[in-house]
């Protein structure tokens, strides 16, 4: 009888966890490490999907849904940033922009040190990332974690990444209007520039495509991103890292955990 009850019991009590874990699970399983192939060499990011899950999850929409394959770095600034994933170039010109999804809510958990990846949004105004997306090329902070509500950093580049990204930024830049007046373009010179020479794929720095390597949560967790201490608003900004969503399914789990052992421990004190 108390065989039974016991049982009884723990079948409830592993339904009720698998529920929880699985909860759990569904939030947690986002990669976290991708590689940007690209003409001049692929390289690996990093991304903190724990702590900036919304905007991770926004990138790997896009990731997914083969968004940047045949993107290009559109915009170059030295000693600041390269940028991409704005335009798509479909093997003539013009270039095609991607399309965006809704914007994200802003996540400044980190600071925007060089080697980080962050995101690209409209003037005055905070939660308007949606697709684009910038490599910082040296310490940032003093104007990109305060600026807009924060910059949003939400991974970085490991391995030898900073040398093909630095090899990019050093590629002569051309003023071809509108949003590429910072456009980097290879084995292109002034003249070609100013004879209009038609500009092609053999140009352009292309992004070929953005991949998923690692599908664990966990391999940013060996990293030490510099927290963003500028943001005036992180405390109430309600995109503070991923320990909100975490920390509900925690307690979530907790709470069903506690009600299997009260169900257990009634039914062993009816036998």
């Amino acid at each position: 009888m108390n065989g039974k009850i016991f049982s009884a019991g723990f079948k409830h009590y592993s339904t009720i966890s698998v529920l929880a874990i699985g909860l759990m699970g569904a939030v947690c399983a986002h990669a976290t490490t991708v590689q940007f192939q690209t003409v001049m060499g692929d390289f690996e990011v990093n991304l903190f999907d724990k702590t900036t899950p919304k905007t991770v999850e926004n990138f790997l929409k896009y990731v997914e849904e083969g968004a940047f394959e045949d993107t290009i770095i559109h915009r170059s600034v030295p000693d600041f940033i390269v940028q991409g994933g704005g335009y798509n170039y479909p093997g003539t010109l013009p270039l095609k922009a991607v399309t965006s999804h809704a914007a994200v809510v802003n996540e400044p958990v980190y600071s925007n040190r060089r080697g980080t990846i962050a995101m690209a949004k409209v003037g005055n105004n905070p939660n308007s990332a949606t697709n684009q997306w910038f490599f910082n090329l040296k310490d940032n902070s003093g104007n990109l974690d305060r600026q807009n509500g924060g910059f949003t950093v939400f991974g970085q580049v490991t391995g030898n990444g900073m040398a093909i990204i630095d090899a990019m930024a050093a590629v002569s830049r051309f003023n071809k209007g509108g949003a590429l007046n910072e456009i980097p373009l290879r084995n292109y010179t002034t003249e070609d520039h100013e004879d209009d020479v038609k500009v092609t794929d053999e140009h352009f720095v292309m992004i070929q495509n953005i991949v998923v390597l690692d599908e664990s949560p966990d391999t940013a967790d060996g990293l030490n991103p510099v927290k963003n201490t500028s943001s005036d608003d992180d405390d109430d900004n309600d995109s503070g890292g991923g320990g909100g969503s975490i920390g509900f399914l925690t307690i979530l789990l907790l709470g069903f955990l506690a009600a299997a052992r009260k169900m257990l421990v009634r039914r062993r004190q009816v036998s």
